[in-house]
């Protein structure tokens, strides 16, 4: 009964916290949220969470501008002025066949893109029924903005070395095959231990990982990958694994006693003067951000991201992220394809020395920096992901790269 007392008033104090960072910053529920909600399938937050794998298309484009206000959320407050985005000669991409930017938009169900190059915009695009001010889940490409915050992290001295073992800082996973993977297997996602990410399987880990009940107050993904067992040498097999990145979120928010979100606002959002707040997701069960996936921002936002990264990854400049994160964080650290590309930490590293941010269903931050070129785009593909998709999607960088020369 005690324990039980103790989560509704931790729970209390987390609505009641959110609500207030809240108010200055875009109205959090609404009617069609709480209608949207309904209709999920599942009983618990976690299972609504879990069924977005399966939902319909017009459910995807209606439901993922508004995940922030469906699903629980820890807001990122933003600064008082926005960083001004001049505009630049405006673009009109080129493909190699009778693609247009009209056309690659509808067939790719194309919510918003922005094109940045020497940091002012050579073409921004939306949809109908979005704008600059809109926001729009990210899914994966929140992964890398954990890297970062981990980066961050590591600067600040919260995490004193990648070397470390992740039982260091998560102590529930003292014991446990996790418990001995190190921060630098778990950024690279070489721990060695079994994962399913099959998207379109339901029975995969990353559609399972947050259908059971909540165990102790502890996050879903703590407890379900608590059991999960080696089945490689940690460090020498590379495998894609969701889940991981979210332990990336519990290591910095065990390690900095601050939210995934307030850490977001304390070190970027704020200082770097984003446009709009924007939202993370939290966990039901323990109240801590979803490390893996779940922010919500503008597409002018994102952008803002691929700048930050462009000036704060030059070499011999003052960065808020440590010298040891920035060695490899956007290097080929495991060739993870035939072409030459791979992963870095947790970012998608390609042969030409560009680098992204990629979410399932269309997302996507790109950076190349040997143009000073940064592309932002969201989405609500009909898949998760296919190669098709893939493809159409680098050949958009490609019709912009050609024209950008």
């Amino acid at each position: 009964m005690q324990f039980k007392k103790k989560v509704i008033v931790l729970l209390f104090l987390f609505l009641y916290t959110l609500i207030l960072s809240a108010q200055d910053c875009k109205e959090l529920l609404s009617a069609e949220a709480e209608k949207e909600r309904v209709l999920i399938p599942g009983e618990t937050m976690g299972q609504k969470l879990e069924s977005l794998l399966f939902w319909s298309q017009a459910e995807r484009e209606k439901r993922f501008s508004m995940m922030h206000a469906i699903f629980p959320s820890i807001v990122v407050p933003s600064g008082t002025q926005a960083t001004n985005l001049l505009k630049g000669e405006e673009i009109t991409p080129e493909w190699e066949n009778s693609t247009t930017l009209k056309s690659y938009m509808a067939a790719n169900h194309i919510a918003g893109l922005l094109v940045l190059q020497d940091n002012k915009i050579r073409l921004e695009e939306y949809a109908d029924n979005f704008d600059q001010e809109s926001l729009w889940t990210s899914f994966s490409m929140a992964k890398s903005v954990s890297s970062m915050l981990l980066g961050a992290a590591l600067k600040d001295g919260y995490i004193e070395s990648l070397e470390d073992s992740l039982q260091k800082y998560i102590p529930e996973l003292k014991g446990y095959d996790y418990g001995k993977v190190t921060v630098r297997q778990l950024l690279t996602m070489t721990s060695g231990i079994a994962w399913n990410e099959d998207y379109e399987d339901p029975n995969a880990d990353v559609a399972q990982m947050y259908q059971n009940p909540c165990e102790n107050g502890e996050s879903h993904i703590l407890t379900y990958m608590k059991s999960l067992k080696s089945t490689h040498i940690p460090g020498t097999h590379w495998n894609y694994n969701t889940g991981e990145t979210d332990l990336v979120g519990i290591l910095i928010q065990k390690a900095t006693g601050k939210s995934l979100a307030k850490y977001l606002s304390e070190k970027i959002w704020k200082p770097y003067r984003m446009e709009n707040c924007a939202y993370w997701l939290a966990d039901e069960c323990s109240n801590l951000n979803i490390g893996g996936s779940g922010i919500s921002a503008s597409l002018r936002d994102y952008a803002r991201l691929g700048s930050l990264m462009l000036t704060q990854t030059k070499p011999g400049k003052e960065s808020i992220f440590s010298d040891a994160w920035l060695k490899n964080a956007t290097s080929l650290v495991y060739e993870t394809n035939d072409d030459g590309s791979g992963y870095g930490y947790l970012w998608w590293r390609f042969k030409n020395g560009s680098y992204a941010a990629v979410g399932i269903f269309g997302q996507m931050l790109y950076v190349n920096p040997q143009k000073n070129l940064v592309i932002a785009q969201l989405a609500a593909w009909p898949k998760a992901s296919s190669k098709k998709l893939v493809q159409s999607r680098h050949n958009f960088i490609k019709a912009v790269e050609r024209v950008v020369e």
